[in-house]
């Protein structure tokens, strides 16, 4: 199936504290996870407690293969919101009872932390113990010197010893005794669900006391299905936080302040991280990458230290021709860029960048042999059905220019909106936005027709993929009490399409 490097190795009987961290997705998405990574490695930087990985769908660890249950302590981490099936499903399938309440001092304690925990506990809230609220180097370490203090791994040990042949009836422990959390109440960072406490969000202070990730672990797989996205790459965290504000996105409420690490450090942290792994690539993460005050320095000093560099996504205002120069050479082979809307919509969401900014950097990046992946969202704000029609034009320009040619040239639009294809594959021919819509999409095809025909005829010079989301209102952000109209969003997809 695969092979890993790295991973952590300790005898399971030697830890006072057995921490089971788990991901409830698929392993590529897992291990693409930095924040997921960095936890494995910070908390095994403890001497007293092991964490292991359990990925969904399993129920056991990778590194030792040992079931749920035996974990005293029992970690989710929340990335998205959907994942939160599979945190039930997990649960059910390892036999440890889904809602608090029903568990005792026999039950691993279940916590949770991620963006998801911090921005919004409740509704997890009847499932999960305790929850991390904020980033796990200001807390995590205070939260397991509290649970060792009360002694509760070797509470819990003795308890299931003497318990074990003690069954009622219904099949449950007649020990009913419960852990008693309210000393976690005195940390700040925790939200406990049992006494629904006030807490704020605990940030590290700056980016030299958070843990960088220099030893990652590797995955050597030809399996597509457990490719990392980011795989034989090292992953530097260059920032944490945005200064931007963009309306709809939480790194620019909940994060603050912008907090970046040191360009040196930069440069030493990468170094490092190709001794303990043999790779060159680095891909740089963080809220806003091209926002980086030295970004042109660091490419440059990368690629002269002989790293190839890639970046998930980047600010379009930041990217001069200077950075996407300095990115070719460095190795870089696709784009990735956000406009989001049209102007008008963009200037809503506190992203006030004109389509003539938009359209210089696709043009620079296209004429430096970049390939381009452009990322939308639909559902904003007062988006009406000509801003839709605004949009798909939009589009169709940008799309032609992948031929580096005159941009009033017509081209079809290739949508790659696979987060949202089970949505829009299912919409009804009734979900059109109107019948006057459907009437200038059909109007179309002839002109469609003839496109394809130009296209065949030119090879184009790089590839353009746009991806449409929906918004999906997040807490803590102005947008977060919009509604969500499933309909409305169906039809708009379809159109696009």
């Amino acid at each position: 199936m695969f092979k890993e490097k790295n991973i952590i190795i300790k005898n399971p009987l030697k830890a006072d504290i057995r921490f089971g961290l788990v991901y409830p997705n698929v392993y590529k998405t897992a291990m693409s996870s930095l924040g997921y990574q960095i936890i494995y490695n910070y908390i095994n930087e403890r001497e007293d407690t092991y964490s292991e990985r359990i990925i969904y769908p399993s129920t056991r660890s990778l590194e030792t293969n040992s079931p749920l249950s035996d974990f005293d302590i029992v970690s989710f981490s929340l990335q998205y919101e959907q994942d939160y099936f599979h945190v039930l499903e997990i649960l059910r399938e390892a036999d440890i009872p889904l809602r608090r309440e029903d568990r005792t001092s026999d039950d691993p304690l279940i916590i949770a932390g991620g963006p998801c925990a911090s921005a919004n506990p409740l509704p997890l809230s009847d499932f999960i113990d305790i929850f991390v609220v904020g980033e796990a180097e200001a807390v995590l370490y205070d939260f397991l010197d509290m649970y060792s203090s009360l002694n509760l791994s070797n509470r819990r040990r003795k308890s299931k010893n003497n318990n074990s042949n003690k069954i009622n009836s219904n099949g449950q422990s007649i020990d009913d005794d419960k852990i008693d959390l309210s000393p976690f109440l005195d940390i700040e960072g925790l939200y406990i669900s049992e006494f629904n406490n006030e807490t704020n969000i605990v940030l590290s202070e700056d980016m030299e006391s958070i843990y960088h990730l220099t030893c990652p672990i590797v995955t050597e797989t030809d399996d597509k299905d457990f490719i990392p996205a980011f795989s034989n790459s090292i992953l530097l965290n260059v920032s944490r936080a945005c200064t931007r504000g963009c309306r709809f996105c939480m790194s620019s409420y909940m994060y603050r302040p912008l907090r970046e690490t040191n360009l040196d450090d930069l440069f030493s942290i990468a170094e490092e991280a190709r001794e303990n792994t043999g790779l060159n690539k680095i891909s740089l993460i963080g809220a806003a990458v091209s926002d980086y005050s030295r970004i042109n320095d660091l490419t440059e000093g990368l690629k002269e230290r002989g790293f190839q560099v890639s970046t998930p996504s980047m600010r379009i205002e930041s990217i001069t021709r200077e950075t996407l120069t300095a990115l070719k050479a460095s190795g870089l082979k696709t784009l990735t860029i956000a406009p989001e809307s049209i102007y008008s919509l963009r200037r809503r969401i506190n992203k006030d960048i004109k389509d003539e900014e938009v359209l210089r950097v696709i043009s620079d990046a296209v004429e430096l042999g970049f390939n381009i992946k452009l990322y939308f969202l639909i559902g904003l704000p007062y988006e009406s059905e000509d801003d839709i029609e605004e949009l798909a034009n939009m589009m169709k320009q940008i799309d032609s220019m992948k031929y580096n040619i005159d941009s009033n040239s017509t081209s079809s639009i290739k949508l790659n909106d696979n987060s949202i294809k089970s949505i829009s594959n299912s919409a009804s021919e009734n979900d059109a936005l109107s019948s006057d819509a459907k009437s200038k999409k059909s109007g179309k095809k002839d002109k469609k027709t003839k496109s394809r025909k130009d296209k065949s005829r030119k090879k184009p010079k790089v590839s353009i993929s746009f991806s449409v989301n929906p918004v999906i209102p997040k807490p803590h952000t102005p947008l977060q009490w919009e509604a969500y109209d499933m309909k409305e969003i169906k039809s708009k997809i379809k159109y696009l399409k």
